[in-house]
Formats: C-alpha cells, structure tokens, sequence
C-alpha cells in the first residue's frame, strides 16, 4: 500500500453504502483502500440480518473488484502487531473489541489510515485515524 492508502472500517463501509459525504470523499480521494476478511466478515453477517442481502452482497462485491481495492490478509505479522495493540490498551484500561484490534492491527501492518466511526480507534496511539461523523 501506498501513504495515501486508507482501511476502511465495517462502520465507515456501511455510512459510506448510505451516502455519508466524509467517508465517500476518504475513500475517493484515496489512492488504496484495504479492507481485511474481519471487516468482510462483520458486513456479511450484517448483510445476512437485513431485509437487502443479497443487493447488499453485490454492492460489496463491486466495491472489493475495484482495482484501488485490496484485501488485505490476516498474517502471522498482524497477529503481532494485535497483541501490542491490546497490550497497550489493557494497560491502559481503554481496551477494545477484538474484531476492532483485528483491524486496527491491519491498519498498523500496512501503514494505512483507519477510517471509521467508531470512536475506540482514534485511542490506539499506533495507527492514523480518520474518525468521520454520522
């Protein structure tokens, strides 16, 4: 990945799938956007739940054919990065969930900014957040 590349969060795909202005611009303006299976895991579990899952399958389906579009794999060198990640924030008392240290690992790994809604991710001082609004 490039410097201008971005992971793009569950909760930013999913504003972003809704029109939300800040993540549609991140991810326009970016040069990369990685995703990992986790964030495809959580948006296909979501997918299943909705009244749209099939529609909503092929939206993403789409979005990760994008030739900007990398799925990033989870590897013995994010699993590294995930226990300093949670090492940091246990001591810290601000721990997260642990589909979240997945990303934020991935994030950390490839030097990608994290672009979210979520407001845990700007608290783990390894990686760059783009914490965008509802």
């Amino acid at each position: 990945m490039e410097m201008n590349g971005i992971l793009l969060d569950t909760s930013a795909y999913s504003d972003m799938a809704r029109g939300n202005k800040e993540v549609l611009d991140a991810v326009q303006t970016a040069e990369n956007i990685g995703v990992n299976p986790v964030i495809i895991g959580e948006l296909l579990s979501g997918f299943a739940q909705g009244a749209y899952a099939s529609q909503n399958v092929k939206q993403l389906e789409l979005f990760l054919d994008s030739p900007r579009c990398v799925v990033l794999p989870i590897v013995k060198e994010s699993a590294q990065r995930y226990a300093r990640i949670h090492h940091t924030l246990r001591k810290a008392g601000t721990p997260i969930p642990a589909n979240d240290l997945w990303i934020a690992a991935t994030a950390m790994e490839h030097g990608l900014t994290v672009v979210t809604l979520d407001k845990h991710f700007a608290r783990i001082p390894q990686i760059l957040c783009r914490l965008c609004e509802r």
